[in-house]
């Protein structure tokens, strides 16, 4: 399953460039303009990393990490900062917050991109890090910390429908495909439209969302169907006969 990833940002196009980033790379990622709203996020999905700006409407960047670190669920949560603030005294409020990194802007993708799994792969470990019953000695050592291609890193201590984390690729591949996941009427309307190869802002024209709204239903729908893109959620729709039966 892809691990998701929030995006908090109130520019519309940084948002969609990283979404469009970090969906490239693999990774299923849900969008949020504020802190307030990024907060709601955060109890509804539980991502596994989340990247911010600072200054945001109704809820800034501090704010909103620090109320995430008040839920024990998400104090060890890897958080990046993006920002134009880069004083010394806003990085050192920032950390005391809980952030991980900054990133100033502008900042490459590709930075964003490699802080992202350096951040994962640490988490990883961090996760699986208390004691456990002991395993087996046939167990390989990688099946304890696997990092799959393109993001696909299973954290089974924060998320229980990853799974056990310890199997083998070829275990995962051998496992039965996921049953049709319960869809909303409007996410089923989403994909309907989806799957005729519209963008965001074509599906929200013709069913009267907002970019941002129909953002949140595709993100949905990746995490419903275990899908890291739109060509995986399509051929998913297709094998499960979710279109054109509603």
């Amino acid at each position: 399953m892809p691990l998701t990833i929030l995006v908090a940002d109130d520019d519309f196009a940084t948002r969609l460039s990283i979404n469009d980033y970090l969906e490239i790379l693999g990774y299923s990622v849900i969008a949020a303009e504020n802190g307030k709203e990024a907060l709601g996020l955060v109890e509804e999905f539980q991502p596994h990393l989340i990247v911010t700006d600072i200054t945001m409407p109704e809820m800034d960047g501090y704010e909103f990490v620090r109320r995430v670190r008040t839920r024990p669920a998400f104090r060890l949560l890897p958080v990046i900062f993006l920002t134009e603030r880069t004083s010394t005294e806003e990085r050192i409020r920032g950390y005391q917050m809980g952030c991980d990194n900054f990133l100033a802007k502008p900042f490459e993708l590709s930075e964003l991109g490699v802080v992202i799994r350096s951040l994962l792969d640490r988490y990883a470990l961090i996760a699986q890090a208390p004691s456990r019953s002991p395993e087996p000695e046939s167990m390989p050592t990688e099946g304890r910390s696997r990092v799959k291609g393109k993001g696909e890193l299973d954290f089974s201590a924060q998320k229980s429908e990853t799974g056990d984390s310890l199997r083998d690729s070829s275990a995962s591949r051998a496992s039965p495909a996921p049953s049709s996941p319960m869809l909303t009427q409007r996410e089923r309307e989403v994909l309907d439209h989806l799957t005729q190869g519209l963008s965001n802002v074509q599906i929200g024209d013709r069913l009267h969302l907002s970019p941002r709204t129909v953002e949140k239903h595709v993100s949905s729908l990746f995490r419903k169907t275990d899908s890291s893109n739109r060509a995986e959620l399509v051929r998913f729709a297709m094998e499960h006969h979710l279109v054109g039966n509603w």
